[in-house]
């Protein structure tokens, strides 16, 4: 499918194609989905829910998902070539361990116990993102602006950090593991 424009469609309900490129999806639901192989390029999608949808060996190039629901939602098991930007989702208990999204963008978005371990994040952005008990266990976060993120709790023995960015209200939650008390 190519230059489609995709509203309030159940996917449950609905097949998949096997390729969509440069749609944009309103309102759709991928919710519990398998997606499979399905490859989306170029797409956009706005208002979806993924929740729990299934992303096994799913393909997005340049993906931009804006006010999407994704929670719980595994891309470690998408295609390892896939590039996403993520502006106002909620992203509560999504998987990235050991994703590559290098350059990739989350803007105001609540990534509650997410988990980026071992992933390479070089040079991501996470702007006025709520990242509360996010792993970041052995990730490399070289270059990434965290500058605007808030509760943050990063341990730098085991996450490359070079260049980073942080404001000096977010640099507590890099000394958290040493258990003292910042005061003022």
């Amino acid at each position: 499918m190519v230059e489609e424009r995709i509203e309030r469609c159940n996917f449950n309900e609905e097949p998949l194609e096997d390729m969509y490129v440069e749609c944009l999806f309103i309102g759709c639901s991928f919710m519990e989905v398998k997606l499979g192989d399905t490859v989306f390029e170029n797409c956009t999608f706005e208002s979806c829910d993924f929740s729990l949808a299934h992303l096994n060996q799913t393909s997005f190039h340049d993906a931009v998902f804006t006010n999407c629901k994704l929670m719980g939602v595994d891309f470690s098991v998408a295609n390892p070539f896939s590039t996403f930007e993520f502006e106002q989702c909620i992203l509560h208990y999504a998987i990235f361990t050991g994703v590559r999204l290098t350059k990739s963008c989350f803007i105001g978005c609540d990534l509650l116990e997410a988990d980026f371990s071992e992933a390479n994040l070089q040079g991501i952005k996470f702007i006025d993102c709520n990242l509360d008990s996010v792993s970041f266990s052995n990730a490399d976060l070289i270059g990434a602006d965290l500058s605007s993120a808030y509760n943050i709790t990063i341990n730098p023995n085991h996450t490359k950090l070079r260049n980073a960015s942080f404001s000096e209200s977010n640099l507590k939650g890099l000394v958290a593991h040493l258990g003292i008390k910042i005061t003022g």
